[in-house]
C-alpha cells in the first residue's frame, strides 16, 4: 500500500491566477544562532517550543501536500539544523523522495553543517543552498554578530565530501560586499558552486535603517557582464532566480530581485511557519492555520484550509524600501524564507 492511500485525492493546489503550487517551503523553527543585522534584531524573542508543531506534524502535513502534488520540499527556519531531532525529521520526509516527492532540500547558515551533512545525504538530500554573504572573516564576524566563518566553510566542504550539491546564497549588501561579488564568483567557479545573488527585503524591525544596505542588482549584473561576460541563461528552476552563464564560467549566476524586478508573475509555492501558518506570499499577511485544523481534523481540514488560501493568494508582493518601516512585522525568520 502506498502510504498516501490513506489520504483522499483531492485537486491540485492552483491558486486564483492558474499558477499550479507544486513546491513548499517548511519552517522548523523560527531560531537560529545567527543574528545577521539585516534580517533579525540583536535581541530577538523566538517562541516557546509548544507553540511549534511537532516533527510528526510536520511529516502528516507533508504527505497532505504531496497529496496534492507537492514535487519538491525545503526545510528552513530560522535555521533548521539547529532543532532537536530535526535528522529524524530529515529521515523521515526522505523516505517520501521518489513516492511523491522529486526532492526535499533545505537552505542553511552552514553553522551545523559538519555534523550533518552525511546524515543528509543518506536521507536523500543532493543539494543545499548555504547563506554566505561574506568570506572575509571580520565582516563575516560583524554581519552575524559574531559567528565564526571557519566553522561555515568546514561545514560546506563537508557537505561536499558527503557528495551533496551546494548552492551559495549571497544578499548584495550596499556598502558592506558589494566590492566582493567578483571574487565571490571566482570562489564558487573553483569549488563548483552555483551562486544566487538576492536582494534585502523589508521584513521585520531591525535596529538599522535596511535603506542603507539596498543594494540594486541590476547595477552589479551589469559590473558582472563587464567582468565575466555574462549572458542571461534559459535555466530555470522554479524558483525567483534568472540565470546568468559566461563561456569563461562553470557555474551560473542567479539574481533574485525581489525590488529591482519582481518575480511573482511564475510563483508555484506556499510557505509554511513553524507553527503551521500557512502564508501564500512572503511579502503579505494572508495565511491560514494548519496546525489545530490538522489536530483537530486531520487531512480534510487541511484541505479546507488550503483551498481558502489558494483562492486569495496574491498576485505578488508589494515591497517599498522607500517607507522607513518594514513591508511586514514578521521576521524572515518566522516565515522560513
Amino acid at each position: 500500500m502506498n502510504r498516501f492511500d490513506k489520504i483522499a485525492a483531492p485537486q491540485e493546489m492552483i491558486d486564483g491566477f492558474g499558477r499550479r503550487i507544486d513546491y513548499v517551503r517548511i519552517s522548523v523553527t523560527d531560531r537560529c544562532d545567527f543574528r545577521c543585522r539585516y534580517c533579525m534584531a540583536e535581541k530577538m524573542q523566538f517562541l516557546p517550543r509548544r507553540d511549534l508543531m511537532t516533527l510528526e506534524e510536520i511529516v502528516e502535513l507533508a504527505d497532505i501536500f504531496i497529496a496534492r502534488g507537492v514535487k519538491r520540499i525545503r526545510l528552513t527556519g530560522g535555521e533548521p539544523l539547529v532543532r532537536k531531532d530535526v535528522d529524524k525529521l530529515i529521515g523521515w520526509l526522505g523516505e517520501r523522495v521518489g513516492e511523491g516527492l522529486d526532492e526535499l532540500t533545505l537552505t542553511t547558515n552552514g553553522s551545523q553543517l559538519a555534523r550533518h551533512a552525511e546524515g543528509l545525504a543518506a536521507a536523500g538530500v543532493k543539494r543545499i543552498n548555504v547563506s554566505l554573504d561574506t568570506r572575509d572573516p571580520d565582516r563575516f564576524f560583524y554581519l552575524t554578530r559574531g559567528a565564526s566563518l571557519a566553522q561555515v566553510l568546514d561545514g560546506i566542504a563537508a557537505a561536499r565530501r558527503a557528495g551533496i550539491a551546494i548552492k551559495i546564497n549571497m544578499v548584495g549588501l550596499k556598502g558592506v560586499n558589494e566590492g566582493e561579488v567578483a571574487d565571490m564568483v571566482r570562489w564558487c567557479d573553483a569549488e563548483g558552486q552555483d551562486l544566487t545573488l538576492i536582494e534585502t527585503m523589508p521584513l521585520g524591525e531591525v535596529e538599522q535603517d535596511r535603506t542603507q544596505y539596498y543594494l540594486p542588482l541590476d547595477r552589479v549584473r551589469d559590473r558582472l557582464v563587464d567582468t565575466f561576460g555574462l549572458t542571461p541563461s534559459p535555466h530555470r528552476t522554479g524558483g525567483p532566480a534568472r540565470y546568468w552563464q559566461s563561456p569563461d564560467l562553470d557555474i551560473r549566476v542567479g539574481f533574485i530581485t525581489p525590488l529591482s524586478g519582481n518575480f511573482c508573475d511564475g510563483c508555484n509555492r506556499i510557505r509554511v511557519a513553524a507553527t503551521g501558518t500557512v502564508f501564500g506570499c512572503l511579502g503579505h499577511e494572508q495565511k491560514v492555520e494548519l496546525r489545530e485544523a490538522l489536530r483537530e481534523g486531520g487531512a480534510a481540514h487541511v484541505d479546507a484550509l488550503l483551498d481558502r488560501l489558494l483562492a486569495g493568494k496574491p498576485r505578488g508582493h508589494e515591497f517599498d524600501l522607500s517607507k522607513k518601516a518594514p513591508a511586514l512585522a514578521r521576521h524572515m525568520s518566522t516565515t522560513g524564507g
